[in-house]
């Protein structure tokens, strides 16, 4: 097998078994069972355990990145912006539920450098976040009462905890459940319309 298929194939088996068992009950020999392979040899492709959490947070970060970016810097109006990134946000979340569940849950465990650059790609994300919802109050979208940098953190708060409860066989699809959340959200966050009233 190539060594760049070994690794991916590397990454997605720890993903797994760090979502099930989390990371620090799973060892470098149970990846490589998992593989067939005997446990020293999975140095061939890896440094330590904790590079490949490294790179299963890494490639996590960056999906998340390259489904949300595009809207948040687009010209759609910021209500369809908000509406379409929620989409995307939980759809990179069920389309690798394994490698989500370690982003969200495990990340506590990476080294320093790696937890700080891991901190700072998270604020960056929240960044985006939270000019579409500044956008969306500016445009009279959104109710401008509360702190964007608060609504945003509320918003994916909320979509992030999916990890946790959602299923592959569950009666909604990712579509169905980011278009209820998007709805329940727009309920809540959305600004009041005043009727003028006629003589």
């Amino acid at each position: 097998m190539p060594y760049g298929e070994r690794k991916t194939q590397i990454i997605e088996t720890a993903a797994q078994l760090f979502s099930e068992r989390g990371y620090h009950a799973t060892s470098v020999r149970d990846i490589a069972a998992a593989l067939d392979l005997q446990g020293g040899s999975l140095y061939a492709h890896i440094q330590s355990k904790e590079e490949v959490l490294w790179l299963i947070v890494e490639r996590a970060a960056e999906q998340f990145f390259e489904a949300v970016r595009p809207l948040a810097e687009s010209d759609l109006p910021p209500d369809e912006k908000l509406r379409r990134a929620v989409h995307a946000h939980i759809r990179v979340i069920t389309d690798d539920l394994a490698a989500a569940t370690v982003y969200f849950h495990e990340w506590r465990f990476l080294e320093e450098e790696h937890r700080n650059t891991f901190l700072e790609q998270r604020r960056e994300y929240e960044h985006l976040w939270r000019e579409m919802v500044r956008e969306g109050m500016e445009k009279g979208v959104l109710r401008n009462d509360e702190d964007p940098k608060y609504m945003a953190i509320l918003i994916l708060s909320a979509m992030n905890w999916l990890y946790h409860w959602y299923r592959p066989d569950g009666p909604l699809s990712p579509d169905e459940i980011a278009e209820r959340f998007w709805r329940m959200l727009l309920e809540g966050l959305q600004a009041p319309v005043f009727e003028v009233p006629t003589a």
